[in-house]
């Protein structure tokens, strides 16, 4: 069990050290979101490759963490390349302690979050119903995320949409449909594998919980309402429209 979460940790510390050497050189903050979602699908593709198990659960199972990182990269690596500079990263990237702190943290965050796979590979089971069911919460999430995803890009590349809020698709019913639909790509992950991990499913559980404490208490929603509201907070329309949407979950029926 333990060699497989060693193995994904020092292959998810070793990206993060290639990219920040290259972001820290150059100061630039146009491969951080990269590397993340990169990291994922390399320590997927690694395990299923180290295993040597043959069957559809080890396939579908790496399957759904590269198409989400994939997806992820591409869409990232295309936003910001078009806004040219991730505003989160001001007074960071030019400081190198606090940028290797950023890199740190996200390479042991990767490493947590992927504790469902790296278990789940070191003791891979044959294809099982209660799969299906993870594969389905997993396809639900990624679909709200990509939705969400396109809608904010699209809006936000419209005219008049850069200094406004996104209030329209998935974003009039969720002030972040995208974390929602993210969070349920992980826990669609976690259904998929816990089962049959027995009394390790304990510690697989890590993994969802780090990415749901990170983007509803750390580096997700929080440092994006701190943001809106600097830039809208006294803004009567921006505040009826928090009023009225909520923060996570779409949902047309109101607050």
């Amino acid at each position: 069990m333990f060699a497989n979460l060693i193995f994904a940790l020092v292959v998810s510390l070793v990206v993060q050290a290639v990219f920040f050497a290259f972001a820290a050189t150059l100061k630039t903050d146009k491969v951080t979101d990269l590397s993340y979602a990169l990291t994922f699908v390399l320590i997927a593709v690694t395990l299923l490759g180290r295993s040597g198990v043959e069957g559809a659960a080890p396939v579908v199972l790496a399957g759904m963490v590269v198409a989400w990182g994939v997806r992820l990269a591409s869409y990232l690596l295309h936003r910001i390349w078009s806004i040219g500079r991730d505003e989160r990263f001001d007074g960071i990237r030019e400081d190198f302690w606090r940028f290797l702190k950023f890199w740190a943290f996200q390479g042991l965050a990767v490493w947590v979050i992927m504790f469902p796979v790296a278990l789940w590979f070191s003791r891979p089971e044959p294809w099982a119903p209660w799969m299906a069911l993870g594969v389905t919460i997993w396809l639900v999430g990624l679909v709200i995320e990509t939705v969400a995803d396109h809608q904010k890009f699209a809006f936000k590349r419209a005219p008049g949409g850069q200094g406004k809020w996104t209030d329209t698709g998935l974003w009039r019913y969720s002030r972040h449909p995208n974390y929602f639909g993210e969070l349920l790509c992980w826990w669609g992950v976690y259904v998929f594998a816990a089962p049959g991990l027995g009394a390790w499913a304990l510690l697989a559980l890590a993994g969802p919980l780090a990415i749901t404490g990170i983007l509803l208490f750390a580096t997700g929603i929080p440092t994006l309402d701190a943001s809106a509201r600097k830039k809208w907070g006294d803004d009567p329309a921006y505040q009826a429209y928090r009023a009225r949407t909520r923060l996570l979950v779409p949902w047309p029926f109101g607050r």
